[in-house]
């Protein structure tokens, strides 16, 4: 992967937050990129202020709900008519959600959002991604990993369902899926890692109770980083040289870092993929 080379990049959850400050980074530096975002009109005007100060740069846009699997085969499809190549793939489109909430695909919201739908893109890209080696994939994940679980016999959390809960259990996801992919893509000079960007002062804590968001205000201005600051770390893993050939690592702040240790289950892992391709309609 040439650092003078424009390679194509696609970063999800590109609208606002760590997502579009990466996207504006990528395409300061010239590579094509192509931003996906759920909102219409968001995206396009996040897409219309990157193309602004980077007006030499080729920025697009694309549209997808990761809350539906539809939505994200329909973006898979696009991506593979638009993009002869996909150098870079982020996943990086997340969410919280105070009160349980069901997708109509009939899982657990904040489970279908933060991995299955970045799963699923991915599987349905990795021909491509292979075909454009070497190319990389990234996952946004999160300390929040530390805490999570997964138990198997209840993903959703149909009981005791808490918004922390099952964040941490969508992290701890992403880091399974980074070290699993990265086993199987051995040797295939597609490269796959993950990060914890930092606690970001951005939008998707908006989905915290009443009774945390004077507590998350006050942390953004003392102890959060910027959103600038967490889509740097996204881009570092994304084009950075120093990460060239590294994979099925956990990152926090630019740095290799032990995951948790059932993060770092290979069995666990193994039953994830699993049940994912299961929950997505997959082959296994």
């Amino acid at each position: 992967m040439s650092a003078t080379t424009p390679l194509t990049v696609v970063i999800t959850g590109a609208s606002d937050g760590i997502g579009l400050e990466s996207a504006r980074q990528l395409a300061a530096l010239g590579h094509r990129v192509v931003m996906v975002g759920r909102n219409p009109d968001k995206t396009r005007a996040a897409a219309a202020s990157v193309a602004a100060e980077h007006p030499d740069a080729v920025v697009e846009t694309a549209l997808a709900d990761f809350a539906s699997q539809a939505s994200v085969r329909a973006l898979a499809a696009e991506l593979l008519e638009r993009c002869e190549r996909i150098d870079v793939l982020v996943n990086n489109a997340g969410t919280v959600f105070e009160k349980r909430t069901v997708t109509d695909d009939g899982i657990e919201a904040t489970f279908a959002v933060n991995h299955l739908g970045g799963f699923l893109l991915t599987e349905l890209l990795l021909d491509r991604i292979l075909a454009s080696a070497p190319a990389r994939i990234v996952l946004t994940s999160s300390t929040g990993h530390y805490q999570g679980t997964m138990d198997f016999d209840d993903l959703g959390f149909e009981s005791g369902y808490g918004i922390m809960r099952a964040y941490g259990r969508s992290k701890l996801a992403n880091v399974l899926h980074t070290r699993e992919l990265a086993r199987r893509l051995h040797g295939t000079g597609v490269t796959v890692n993950c990060l914890h960007p930092g606690t970001v002062a951005t939008s998707i804590w908006g989905g915290a109770p009443w009774w945390a968001r004077p507590v998350l205000a006050l942390a953004k201005r003392i102890v959060m980083v910027s959103p600038s600051e967490g889509g740097r770390r996204i881009t570092y893993l994304a084009v950075g040289p120093e990460v060239e050939g590294l994979t099925g690592g956990y990152y926090d702040d630019d740095r290799l870092k032990e995951p948790s240790e059932l993060a770092q289950d290979d069995a666990t892992g193994i039953r994830l993929r699993d049940v994912s391709l299961g929950l997505v309609g997959l082959p296994e």
